[in-house]
């Protein structure tokens, strides 16, 4: 993707660091951890800040995507190429989940995080985590891929599911591809309507500070700092395992395919922080679209890699599983055979697909991946139920930097990554809009 060149100025312009929506989002996630440890009851009352913010984004997701993968598809006119991206994006995503798994599954053997707590499986609070039970007795095989079909073709953007939206608008997209030219007043007015969804998403991105602020408020206000600390060596072993899997493996990942894992953390700063400030990582969604085509990658792979990813590319939740599950088997004194472990590993395979970036999901996927391994108790998660709020902000930002690099990777294979564009992104050469995730135009459509 080139931008227009004469939307762009010579130079960067700065602004002051006050005025930079990441400096707000820092400034803000402070001031809500201030807030929630020094008034609890009033950082809990600021929950509706951040409930709000998070629906808000989710409001604009389901016309993003679509948008992005209708006119992303249009413009390739092969069924070949979306064969293609579909098919190397999924090879990416079963290849790095499970990588993550056997991560999880090595480090809790290692390290052993859940050793010596002697805890008697009788005496935990099994209705404690009933209702994350419960909703994952629900969850199957089976009931996962009927669930990406929609009742009707609207009913995907009234629910809100990202893979029924994603399953919408690849079969539109391929229509239009197999109707050709008569299908370019539609793809017109469809290119027309994504400039404005997008400048939707700046309006909706300024608000970002206020949900961080009201979200992390709560967080701490409710669980406490405290929190953390009883359960000190599961959290630091999830949170070093991430930036482990994330400095190693994936920058190993970008190093190979010619950019550093640092600068693209780096330009996708804003986001990041929002991730850890709502605990969501859908809350980034549209801005990661929107950032990674910004980054030279084709509109086509963003459209398709992206939201995909949200539900079968979770490395940060995969991580959380198999290590979770082992410490609970460690701290109830549980032993596992190899095979046993095996098991659980293949299990968690599965149940790891479709969980969406949303807060709670990899609680939920792991109440489902005990369920079917009975050896390891379910009530021991009561364990981990306290501090599982600090762990998710956790899975969500590996989770959402594991489909940033994903979208680049699978861009290159395709031959559809402009490297030169790439390069002045991650640099901090792009105009200071694009730096920020706010589009003066609307996405440039190919």
């Amino acid at each position: 993707m080139q931008l227009d060149p004469s939307a762009q100025p010579h130079a960067p312009t700065h602004k002051p660091f006050y005025a930079h929506l990441y400096f707000q989002v820092v400034t803000a996630i402070i001031c809500g951890a201030l807030v929630g440890h020094f008034f609890p009851q009033t950082g809990e009352a600021l929950k509706p800040l951040g409930d709000g913010f998070i629906k808000l984004v989710k409001m604009i997701i389901a016309p993003v995507i679509f948008l992005t993968i209708v006119t992303g598809l249009a413009g390739m006119g092969s069924l070949r190429g979306v064969g293609s991206v579909v098919g190397k994006a999924f090879a990416y995503f079963l290849t790095f989940s499970t990588l993550a798994l056997i991560v999880g599954l090595i480090v809790a053997n290692v390290v052993q995080p859940g050793s010596g707590m002697n805890i008697d499986p009788a005496t935990l609070d099994a209705s404690a985590v009933t209702g994350y039970a419960e909703k994952a007795h629900e969850t199957s095989l089976t009931g996962f891929v009927m669930d990406i079909i929609p009742s009707t073709l609207v009913s995907a953007f009234v629910e809100g599911n990202i893979l029924q939206v994603l399953f919408v608008a690849i079969l539109f997209g391929i229509s239009m591809i197999l109707i050709g030219d008569k299908a370019k007043p539609v793809l017109a007015v469809f290119e027309s309507a994504s400039l404005a969804i997008f400048r939707v998403v700046d309006i909706l991105m300024k608000a970002a500070p206020i949900g961080a602020f009201g979200a992390f408020a709560f967080t701490i206000g409710k669980y406490g700092i405290s929190a953390v600390a009883n359960l000190a060596a599961l959290v630091g072993t999830f949170y070093l395992t991430a930036a482990l899997f994330i400095i190693v493996i994936l920058g190993t990942v970008c190093l190979l395919n010619g950019f550093s894992i640092f600068k693209l953390i780096s330009y996708l700063r804003t986001e990041i922080l929002l991730v850890l400030g709502t605990s969501s990582s859908e809350s980034a969604l549209p801005s990661l679209m929107e950032k990674m085509e910004r980054a030279g990658c084709a509109r086509p792979v963003v459209g398709l890699v992206v939201p995909t990813g949200y539900s079968f590319n979770l490395d940060g939740t995969n991580i959380y599983m198999t290590l979770a599950a082992l410490f609970i088997a460690q701290a109830t004194n549980t032993d596992l055979s190899l095979q046993q472990q095996i098991l659980l590993l293949l299990v968690a395979m599965l149940s790891s697909k479709g969980a969406a970036g949303v807060t709670g999901a990899g609680f939920i996927t792991l109440a489902a991946t005990l369920s079917v391994v009975p050896t390891v108790p379910v009530a021991g998660m009561a364990l981990i139920l306290g501090v599982d709020r600090f762990m998710s902000e956790c899975r969500s930002i590996t989770n959402f930097i594991g489909n940033a690099v994903a979208t680049v990777v699978v861009s290159r294979w395709e031959g559809a990554l402009d490297r030169d564009q790439l390069n002045a992104a991650l640099n901090g050469n792009l105009p200071e809009a694009a730096e920020e995730a706010l589009v003066p135009d609307g996405p440039t459509a190919r």
